[in-house]
């Protein structure tokens, strides 16, 4: 038998080619196998992601430290576990968009005197709605992580915490971000399918998230309360200043450029 990727001589017992790594295939394709290989390569949902998420709620610091330390195999990978909640994300909003419209309703007048505001006759953004806040869910949920790693990896240098550099600050946000993803998008059908609106919804859910972080961070980095706090504090308030000169430098292209077309 013969590898069919570099045509290497191969034991019959060998699941794996030793010279070039890639998995036996020995079975013809049917719907079974190819369901097998999907789950493996991309989803991964079986007991490791149900241990995954239920480790990072008792222990997050086992799951995020045993990555950044090497540990791969007992958790799903941070970034295939972040994938997972962006699918569950969409997969929440196409839902919303499709059965619970009425429950996104937001107050017509509240829009108005948005509109109606000096300098926003020109906004390319004002009448695109909930709809078009939601077609960018995703990548809001991915342009998030970098501020807010940003903002625990300034806070904790600033203290002399330097065991994890901007990277493994990644991974941590990241973990939790998946968390918190997966978490609002269950929670946000749930209380839908009762009927409650949508804002009222993101208000409920948006206190425990952050207490969450908080908690995250105490396990990860193993101090006490009113010292979780202090800094929790320190990196919420970077993460808010990253994201305001974000969005003013966004504001300033987008005014230059519809300077430039008038």
């Amino acid at each position: 038998m013969n590898c069919k990727n570099c045509n290497k001589d191969l034991r019959e017992t060998q699941k794996f080619c030793d010279e070039c790594g890639a998995k036996v295939i020995q079975n013809r394709l049917t719907p079974k196998v190819l369901a097998a290989q999907v789950n493996e390569q991309f989803i991964s949902i079986d007991n490791k992601f149900f241990r995954t998420f239920i480790d990072l709620f008792k222990k997050p610091e086992t799951v995020i430290e045993g990555y950044i330390n090497g540990t791969r195999k007992k958790y799903i990978d941070v970034l295939q576990y972040f994938a997972i909640s962006l699918t569950l994300a969409g997969i929440q909003v196409f839902l919303m968009t499709t059965f619970f419209r009425e429950a996104l309703e937001f107050d017509s007048e509240f829009l108005n005197t948005i509109a109606n505001t000096p300098g926003n006759e020109h906004n390319p953004f004002l009448n695109s709605g909930f709809d078009g806040m939601t077609n960018y869910q995703g990548l809001i949920y991915i342009i998030m992580v970098p501020f807010s790693a940003l903002g625990s990896w300034t806070v904790y240098y600033f203290f002399g915490d330097k065991r994890y550099n901007f990277t493994e600050h990644m991974v941590i946000n990241l973990y939790y971000s998946a968390q918190i993803i997966i978490i609002t998008a269950v929670f946000s059908i749930l209380f839908l399918v009762f009927g409650l609106n949508y804002l009222i919804v993101s208000a409920i859910i948006t206190l425990p998230t952050f207490i969450y972080f908080g908690f995250v961070l105490k396990r990860v980095f193993k101090e006490s309360f009113w010292e979780t706090t202090a800094k929790f504090i320190l990196v919420m308030l970077v993460y808010l200043l990253a994201f305001i000169l974000l969005m003013l430098i966004i504001g300033l292209i987008i005014g230059i450029v519809i300077a430039l077309n008038k």
